[in-house]
């Protein structure tokens, strides 16, 4: 599933060559996806104009200027494909984070292409999802954060109000491995299993370790570790592993930079080698793969 800095890099493509755009046209294909379409909704888009885009976790949310927005949540194989109806169109900013498609408007849609919006401006917009567990909901603007997925969000991480103190305090007494605690969405926003992991990683902590016992200089070294890891995989277009593609219809390639994730046996960049340090281990927490160095990570 797309984590923060995938989510951060489709929703910055498609501001590229939605905002301030009037839909001319919307339309659904099927009832839903993991839930029904809202009543409504394609009607509700077509002759709006795009006032703005806002991500809140690993949820993208399309600000409308009549006060709604769209909440979109790509799933595990979602993707937005954008096409100009003119084969030739060379945009001013290039739609980062969007699979970009140079065929033009008369080409057959994408397979698996369930939401369309085209714009006056040209631009054909698609949400294609075979696997159907994305998500599109219509809320009130000023509603956005009591909608029901959103509302329990924990702080989100590139954000000033990110510190030590806030995940001190959503740490505390919580006696359960800091890489289930992490993972859990009401303590930070937006993580998931590969940065996660990255980002203990960096920051020397195991991912066995309780999460009550982070508080203090652990957190202090934790913190920074987060933001730098998502900093950089946003700089990096995300991570490609199966699904995800950016806007430009090119892939990510922070994967190529990963200190530990998917690289169990393979040496430790921190550890000097054998006989101290064994590389990197996999271990299965809450049924899913962790990567980490035994050595490294205490």
């Amino acid at each position: 599933m797309p984590e923060l800095p995938e989510v951060e890099t489709v929703m910055r493509g498609l501001a590229s060559v939605l905002d301030g755009q009037v839909i001319r046209h919307a339309e659904t294909r099927r009832a839903g996806l993991r839930w029904p379409f809202p009543a409504g909704l394609a009607t509700t888009l077509a002759g709006a104009r795009v006032a703005g885009f806002r991500r809140r976790g690993k949820y993208m949310l399309m600000r409308l200027d009549g006060r709604e927005s769209v909440l979109i949540h790509l799933g595990m194989s979602g993707r937005m494909v954008a096409r100009h109806r003119d084969a030739a169109f060379v945009p001013r900013m290039a739609p980062q984070g969007l699979a970009s498609d140079a065929r033009g408007h008369n080409q057959p849609p994408e397979a698996h292409e369930h939401l369309v919006m085209e714009t006056e401006g040209g631009w054909r917009v698609g949400f294609v999802d075979p696997r159907r567990f994305g998500c599109v909901d219509l809320i009130a603007r000023e509603a956005e954060d009591s909608h029901k997925l959103l509302a329990g969000l924990g702080p989100e991480p590139l954000e000033p109000g990110f510190t030590v103190e806030v995940l001190e305090a959503a740490l505390s007494g919580k006696i359960t491995p800091i890489k289930a605690a992490l993972l859990d969405q009401k303590v930070v926003a937006g993580l998931g299993n590969i940065y996660v992991s990255e980002a203990l990683y960096r920051a020397g902590i195991s991912p066995r370790r309780l999460a009550a016992t982070i508080p203090g200089a652990r957190a202090e070294r934790l913190v920074p570790a987060i933001t730098s890891v998502l900093t950089e995989a946003i700089a990096a277009g995300g991570s490609s592993l199966r699904d995800y593609v950016r806007a430009d219809g090119e892939l990510g390639v922070f994967q190529e930079r990963f200190d530990v994730y998917d690289r169990a046996g393979q040496p430790c960049a921190r550890c000097p080698g054998p006989p101290g340090c064994a590389g990197i281990t996999r271990l299965v927490q809450s049924g899913r793969s962790t990567f980490y160095c035994p050595k490294h990570q205490r």
